[in-house]
C-alpha cells in the first residue's frame, strides 16, 4: 500500500506540473521541459556507465544536445534565423563524431550510435513539445494537455486492465508484465477518451481528436516497449530514481517520446487542411 500511495502522490504532481506549466504559458512550458530534458540527458548516458562495451561519459554528449536544444529553441522563439541555426547543428553534430579519432575507444561506432540516439530520442521530442505549446495560442496549449491526456490513458488503463483481466503475455521477451488484454483495454478507453475530447473541443470536433487518439495508442505501446528493451539489455529495472514509485524520467517519458513526433505530424497536417 505504501508503494501505491507513493506512486500516487508523485504521480498527481507529475501531472500538475506537466499540465500546469502548459496552461500557464509558454515559458513556463519551455522551462518545466527544458529541465525535464536535461534530467533525461544525464539519466540516459549514465545508463551506459557501466556497461563495457559503451564506453562513454555522460558530460559531453548532454552539453552538446543541449547547446543544440538551445538552438532551437533560439529559433522558435525567434531569436536566431532558421538557416543559420541549420548551418550551426549539422556542423556541431559532426564535431561530436570527431572527438572518437582522439578518445581511442575500442567501439566508436557503438559509442557515436549512442550519443546520436540519445539526441533525436530525447531534443527532437521535447523541442516538439515547446513548439507545438508555442504555435498554440488559439487554443491556450490545450492541444498539448489533450495529447498527454491521451498518453496518460493509455498508459492508465492498459496498467489497470492488464492488472484485473490479463492472462495473454503481448511481448514477453521485452515486457513479461504486459499482456494483449491490458493492451486492448487501454486502446479502447484511450479512443473513448479522444472521442470525448472531440465533444469537448466544438472548434475541431472528433475529426481531429479521434485521428490523433489512433495515432497516439500504437505511439504509446511502441514507445513503452523500446524503453522495455533498453532496460532489459542492460539488465537494469528502472532507468532512474528521481520519481519515487516510478522511477526515472525515461520511465516517466517513455510513451511520449516515441509518440510527440508522430502526434506533431498529424497537427501539422490537420493546420494544413483545416
Amino acid at each position: 500500500m505504501s508503494n501505491i500511495l507513493q506512486r500516487t502522490i508523485t504521480g498527481a504532481f507529475f501531472v500538475a506540473l506537466i499540465i500546469g506549466s502548459i496552461l500557464v504559458g509558454n515559458y513556463t512550458t519551455i522551462a518545466v521541459f527544458s529541465i525535464f530534458l536535461v534530467l533525461g540527458l544525464i539519466e540516459y548516458f549514465k545508463l551506459f556507465k557501466e556497461n563495457k562495451i559503451v564506453q562513454l561519459k555522460w558530460v559531453m554528449p548532454v552539453i552538446v544536445s543541449l547547446i543544440i536544444y538551445m538552438l532551437l529553441l533560439c529559433s522558435l522563439l525567434g531569436d536566431l534565423n532558421n538557416k543559420l541555426v541549420v548551418a550551426l547543428i549539422i556542423p556541431i553534430l559532426l564535431l561530436l563524431m570527431m572527438t572518437e579519432l582522439w578518445r581511442k575507444k575500442t567501439n566508436p561506432l557503438v559509442n557515436l550510435g549512442i550519443q546520436l540516439f540519445g539526441f533525436f530520442y530525447l531534443v527532437i521530442p521535447f523541442f516538439l513539445t515547446v513548439y507545438i505549446r508555442s504555435n498554440d495560442n488559439e487554443f491556450g496549449g490545450y492541444t498539448l494537455v489533450g495529447m498527454y491526456i491521451l498518453i496518460w490513458s493509455n498508459d492508465t488503463f492498459a496498467y489497470l486492465s492488464g492488472r484485473f483481466f490479463g492472462k495473454t503475455k503481448l511481448f514477453e521477451r521485452i515486457s513479461p508484465k504486459k499482456t494483449w488484454e491490458g493492451t486492448i483495454g487501454g486502446v479502447i478507453l484511450t479512443l473513448a477518451i479522444g472521442l470525448l475530447l472531440g465533444y469537448l473541443d466544438k472548434e475541431r470536433g472528433v475529426y481531429f481528436w479521434l485521428p490523433a487518439a489512433m495515432i497516439v495508442v500504437p505511439g504509446a505501446i511502441f514507445g513503452d516497449l523500446l524503453e522495455s528493451l533498453f532496460k532489459r539489455s542492460l539488465n537494469i529495472k528502472d532507468s532512474g530514481n528521481i520519481l519515487p514509485g516510478h522511477g526515472g524520467i525515461l520511465d516517466r517519458f517513455d510513451a511520449a517520446l516515441f509518440t510527440i513526433p508522430f502526434f506533431f505530424c498529424w497537427w501539422t497536417i490537420w493546420s494544413l487542411i483545416a
